[in-house]
């Protein structure tokens, strides 16, 4: 947890995630449309967990 949203806090979060779960292949991970979500270094560790990133359209939750 920080203070703040930055991409170091939820790139550390989705890395010791990954090492507690050890998610398989094809594992969704759905977030919201935040900026440090999409980030090009945070879309590459979900490709390299070979996690399928996720995020909904504006108000709608059900989204893949």
């Amino acid at each position: 947890m920080g203070k703040t949203m930055t991409k170091e806090l939820v790139i550390s979060a989705l890395k010791m995630a990954y090492k507690r779960q050890k998610p398989g292949k094809g594992h969704i991970h759905h977030s919201d449309r935040g900026v440090q979500y999409a980030l090009n270094e945070y879309q590459k560790l979900l490709k390299k967990y070979e996690m399928v990133g996720s995020m909904s359209r504006k108000g709608n939750c059900y989204d893949r």
